[in-house]
């Protein structure tokens, strides 16, 4: 009888625009057992968004606190907003055997490879397939302002200066063709030996099977 597996850490980081999040909701709809890390945020609520959904929405007091007791995996500023994974329901969902899925930026990324659940990381980094193209994709969302917009393209060249510190690269022509690619590497990362505590036992009984023949 196989034996759970701890849970990895999927952490998705790309430039603003290039699909991280599109993707990473159609890899949880493939794989409904995958647990989404809900990040704290300080920012304010867009229209649609429910705290406890897409964002804990704390006050910068109420973040702070929880950063000087401990309670982040990981945190960051970015365009002056603090953002962070609270760590309990990660480690809760590492022992059970879930998949914790991460959609943080580049400096997320590397605290989280640092911390104490760092060993079952799988980092893969988004790309889109133009700067052009990547402008395109934030104007049309039409969720930010000319001087977000502006603000997000100036940082995407430090973030993508980043790709070589990850496992995997996927360049984002094509969302499904994403899709595939990312499913790909998930299946192949849960397949390897050393994920798999139950395969000791397994092939003890394999062998003593063998000496009775």
């Amino acid at each position: 009888m196989t034996q759970p597996r701890r849970g990895l850490l999927i952490i998705l980081s790309s430039p603003s625009g290039a699909g991280k999040s599109t993707l990473a909701k159609r890899l949880m709809a493939w794989d409904p057992t995958l647990t989404f890390s809900v990040s704290a945020t300080t920012r304010a609520p867009r229209p649609g968004e429910t705290d406890g959904v897409e964002y804990y929405f704390r006050t910068k007091h109420d973040f702070e606190a929880m950063v000087a007791n401990g309670e982040m995996l990981e945190h960051a500023e970015v365009f002056g907003n603090f953002y962070g994974t609270p760590k309990t329901p990660v480690e809760a969902a590492m022992k059970a055997g879930r998949d914790t899925l991460f959609d943080v930026d580049w400096q997320g990324g590397q605290q989280i490879r640092r911390s104490s659940l760092g060993k079952e990381v799988i980092s893969i980094f988004i790309l889109p397939p133009s700067i052009a193209e990547l402008e395109k994709r934030l104007r049309t969302r039409a969720q930010d302002s000319d001087e977000v917009i502006a603000a997000r393209m100036a940082k995407s060249r430090d973030e993508i200066s980043h790709w070589a510190e990850y496992d995997y690269v996927i360049v984002n022509h094509d969302a499904d063709q994403a899709e595939r690619e990312l499913r790909e590497i998930l299946a192949a990362e849960r397949a390897r030996a050393d994920r798999q505590p139950w395969l000791n036992d397994f092939v003890r009984e394999l062998n003593r099977e063998f000496e009775a023949r």
